[in-house]
């Protein structure tokens, strides 16, 4: 609501840059530049949606001349695809940090807790307003721009699996886990952990938080009912309750 407002009022000033002696701004100062571009047009693409946000738009809200924006990132496209690459690498900071504090800490904390406690900081952040927000964009616009849904899935999806597959990776060496391949294993844990309750977010029917936990948790201990390592017999007698049951 303010943005729109601020379309009557006076023209913004625009922001000085420091020059260097050969008239184009110091590394600095361009680094400064796109990091209040990527903010602004992030901003507005929330609040308007794709759709209605201009490269005009963004450069009048950032201070910067027009032909700076078009000459960084050609189109709305390539500055959308700019904004998603920084907000996945946003969403992806909490899982790297919680999965590389899990393989530190302690040995007595239980594989369930270790996956319980990502599994709660993945919840946060691919259920908030900001991730389900870019979800919606990056679904309406991928049949006309299909690479921004490549991005999307090489950026976000591929790397959170392979971030989760070498947590896998160490639990397997430490013989927490028993899974014969850890990029399976990962991509089945995250649809069924944080799969279910980001869809429902992205739909608009966004379940409370203590029901996302709640159901969060039963999915870990299903998936640990097939990924839990031998030493305690449980996996073992799974197989030949199965092989039983083929049997018959």
């Amino acid at each position: 609501m303010g943005l729109t407002a601020s379309r009557t009022r006076p023209a913004a000033q625009r922001r000085e840059v420091p020059k260097s002696r050969g008239g184009r701004p110091t590394k600095s100062a361009a680094i400064e530049r796109d990091q209040r571009l990527i903010e602004v047009a992030t901003r507005l693409f929330l609040d308007r949606g794709f759709d209605a946000t201009s490269l005009d738009a963004v450069a009048e809200a950032a201070r910067v001349s027009k032909p700076t924006v078009y000459a960084r990132y050609g189109d709305k496209r390539g500055l959308f695809a700019a904004v998603l690459r920084r907000e996945i690498a946003r969403w992806l900071a909490p899982l790297s940090a919680a999965a590389e504090t899990k393989l530190s800490s302690a040995s007595d904390i239980s594989v369930e807790q270790r996956l319980v406690e990502i599994g709660r900081e993945m919840l946060t952040f691919t259920c908030g307003p900001d991730a389900v927000a870019f979800s919606r964009m990056m679904t309406s616009q991928a049949i006309n721009f299909p690479d921004i849904a490549k991005l999307g899935k090489e950026e976000g999806w591929l790397k959170a699996v392979a971030t989760t597959a070498r947590f896998f990776d160490h639990l397997v060496a430490q013989g927490a886990l028993d899974v014969d391949d850890t990029t399976i294993a990962a991509e089945v844990f995250l649809d069924v952990v944080v799969g279910h309750n980001h869809r429902l977010a992205t739909f608009g029917t966004p379940p409370e938080m203590k029901v996302a936990e709640k159901r969060m948790r039963a999915a870990i201990k299903l998936f640990l009912a097939g990924a839990l390592g031998s030493a305690d017999g449980s996996q073992s007698a799974a197989k030949g309750t199965q092989r039983q049951r083929s049997s018959r």
